[in-house]
């Protein structure tokens, strides 16, 4: 009998955990079994992805830098993955602004839903400005600041400084390849067996992946909020995720014209790294998944993909663009607020700035928003209006957050002659 692809086993798990979660809403104390006993398990395989996080990014991107043996190769790889990371999330948030304005789901809101909105998350909302002011205080220049580490034992035990290890990896790489090889040689051998190791781990990590979904799933259907709110914020879900399926589409065309491969063996390929990224809502939980499919499933060389992909899992938030744009112009059509075309001008280059310094895990979208509705005078209390329907959404906007950082490195393949 034929064994069942990965993808398959967490598909199941997934929708059994949707009924599972149904079947005990309506039990009585089903609610309290489920998050006692069943979510628990999933809190454990999203900390057993993070776990894996800090220690793939040193391994794969030291061994991808210095297996490069020539410092002109990492500047012409670099130069192309960050353009083309740029191009993408400007598109996004692009295509966000144009069927949010089109659709104007914010007017089908009555105020007596938005009040109850506002009233029910008010508290969600005053932490997420409380972040977002101090994330605004420190500075125009406070990404670029914090991206070095002043200690990298310390930036490697949280996985929100995903970019200040990026940076010490990049470091140690650049600095691997300026020495001759023979003295860097028992080095390079201990992060190419390190390498070795986390690859392993990773496949373990997965073979608990159907199950881990099945517990996460069968929380969030017990957690969520009334099916009136929801029905409320519907027509907003439809115009993002509409703006998630147009920047698939992008993806799928971007792919077919740059590297000639067909969309059913892209799609195939992510799939499995797509399913875990819904799961998880966390492109950096998700990365060790992705990392396997672009090189085993995609043909995409183990020296692009292992540098390729850790950067865009930190600074490509294509699926964090669009939503931007989209909730931005929603809460202000909601509050009968009319932006300008200079409003909106300025929303596409905020949101692109802060989908690069979005941490890679789950609902971090959040706090970079309120920067962009304060920047486009939009009132922040309105983030309320969309907190009901947030996380089951994150995890639409993860798939694309994934897909796209697969497409950049199909593309950077086959631009410098690494794609199968």
């Amino acid at each position: 009998m034929k064994k069942l692809a990965l993808h398959w086993k967490i598909l199941i798990g997934m929708a059994l955990g949707v009924v599972f979660g149904a079947f005990l809403s309506f039990v009585p104390n089903g609610s309290g079994f489920i998050k006692d006993y069943i979510k628990p398990f999933g809190t454990i395989f999203i900390n057993l992805l993070k776990l894996i996080a800090v220690p793939l990014i040193l391994a794969s991107l030291i061994k991808g830098v210095s297996d490069l043996k020539d410092i002109s190769k990492l500047s012409q790889m670099g130069g192309r993955t960050i353009l083309t990371y740029l191009i993408t999330t400007l598109t996004a948030v692009t295509i966000g602004l144009i069927l949010v304005n089109a659709i104007q789901p914010g007017k089908s809101i009555s105020v007596e839903t938005r009040n109850e909105l506002v009233e029910a998350y008010s508290t969600n909302t005053q932490e997420k400005q409380a972040a977002a002011a101090k994330q605004k205080e420190a500075g125009p220049l406070n990404a670029l600041v914090e991206m070095v580490p002043s200690n990298i034992f310390l930036a490697a035990s949280n996985n929100r400084n995903m970019l200040q290890v990026i940076f010490f990896a990049l470091f140690f790489g650049i600095g691997m390849i300026l020495l001759p090889r023979k003295t860097i040689k028992p080095v390079k051998k201990f992060f190419d067996s390190f390498n070795n190791i986390i690859l392993k781990l990773i496949d373990l990590i997965m073979l608990a992946a159907p199950y881990g979904v099945f517990a996460l799933l069968a929380a969030l259907v017990v957690e969520a909020p009334s099916l009136e709110l929801f029905q409320a914020l519907a027509l907003y879900a439809i115009t993002l995720l509409l703006g998630l399926a147009a920047m698939i589409v992008v993806y799928i065309m971007i792919v077919r014209v740059f590297t000639k491969k067909k969309v059913d063996f892209f799609m195939k390929g992510i799939a499995p790294a797509q399913l875990l990224a819904f799961s998880t809502s966390s492109s950096a939980a998700t990365l060790p998944v992705t990392m396997e499919c672009v090189e085993e499933n995609l043909g995409v060389d183990e020296e692009v993909a292992s540098f390729v992909l850790p950067i865009g899992a930190t600074i490509n938030m294509d699926g964090t663009s669009v939503y931007q744009g989209v909730a931005a112009v929603f809460i202000a059509q909601a509050f009968g607020l009319d932006l300008s075309l200079s409003a909106q001008l300025g929303i596409v280059f905020t949101a692109t700035l802060a989908s690069i310094g979005t941490a890679a895990v789950p609902s971090a979208g959040i706090v970079m928003l309120v920067i962009v509705l304060a920047q486009a005078g939009i009132p922040e209390a309105g983030l309320a209006l969309i907190f009901a329907i947030d996380r089951p959404l994150d995890m639409c906007r993860t798939i694309v957050n994934v897909t796209g950082d697969a497409a950049v490195s199909m593309i950077v393949g086959k631009s410098i002659g690494k794609l199968k």
